[in-house]
């Protein structure tokens, strides 16, 4: 966990001021002049089925740079004019159906990347880079949408597990640029048992098998913060509830979406957010935003 050496600053999460824990790390907001840089991954399940809320979120929150997972919608038909008229720049890496990840931003990319490389016989939507100048440099950013991996026991679970392990090969080459990169998304995976409401109803599932989760802690050891654990060691902190039986008015959610910030990028650490009031919208996804304020 982070902590930074200016105690006259604090970190927020879902609203909340709390005081992070472990090494210290100087205040981001005092060391640089730079107005901060929002960027947020929303796995949005359906573009064209959320666009209401699409739009009235972004007016709302106002992020820099979004990342969005599941927008089920191939390039063409995706919603951009609608998206453009509030000020933001598309790019999108669509497939019919289901899948599909997009960046949303204030500003146009220097380059976009599409695709996860490592295997080229993969055709799923699930990976886009955008590169992003700044006063300071550039900022990285990803989008990414995990495999689900379920069921365990058929080949949709390998196909996760080597997934992450090509997520983790290519991250370790980006590292070496040593430039501010934020890995976002929907993981498909519950770090830690604080990270669900009830652990034991998922013993059985990919998102908690101890093979998700130690790729994700490979992750976090290449150097990678995890940007709400570096805000907030609370339990109760999700970003998921499912449709049924009543998950969301119980609170029975998951934190499956992250932001994993590098050493550079960590450095630059403001604050983060999980927007919850978004879940409580009419027709709502299953997810709700996350984002993270870098001082860039």
């Amino acid at each position: 966990m982070l902590r930074r050496r200016n105690t006259s600053c604090d970190r927020n999460v879902g609203g909340k001021a709390v005081w992070a824990k472990g090494p210290c790390l100087p205040c981001p907001a005092r060391a640089h002049n730079h107005y901060g840089m929002k960027i947020a991954t929303w796995n949005i399940n359906s573009v064209k089925a959320r666009i209401d809320n699409l739009q009235h979120w972004l007016r709302e929150s106002s992020p820099d740079i979004v990342c969005l997972q599941e927008i089920k919608s191939v390039d063409e038909q995706f919603p951009r004019l609608e998206i453009e008229a509030l000020g933001y720049h598309v790019e999108t890496h669509g497939q019919k159906g289901f899948n599909g990840v997009a960046l949303l931003s204030k500003k146009s990319p220097d380059e976009i990347n599409k695709g996860l490389p490592g295997d080229d016989s993969d055709e799923q939507a699930r990976f886009i880079e955008g590169i992003y100048s700044t006063d300071t440099g550039v900022v990285r950013v990803v989008s990414l949408y995990l495999p689900n991996g379920n069921p365990i026991d058929t080949e949709k679970f390998p196909y996760k597990l080597s997934w992450m392990q090509r997520l983790e090969n290519w991250a370790k080459k980006r590292l070496t640029l040593e430039e501010p990169l934020v890995l976002a998304g929907d993981y498909n995976v519950i770090p830690e048992p604080v990270d669900a409401r009830n652990p034991q109803a998922w013993l059985g599932d990919a998102l908690f098998q101890p093979q998700s989760r130690q790729a994700f802690r490979r992750l976090e050891n290449l150097g990678f913060t995890d940007a709400i654990r570096a805000s907030t060691d609370e339990s109760g902190v999700y970003s998921f509830w499912d449709y049924q039986a009543g998950a969301w008015q119980k609170n029975n959610g998951i934190r499956i979406d992250h932001l994993m910030l590098s050493p550079e990028a960590t450095n630059r650490f403001i604050s983060a957010n999980i927007e919850k009031h978004v879940r409580a919208w009419e027709k709502p996804s299953d997810h709700v935003p996350v984002t993270v304020t870098l001082a860039v």
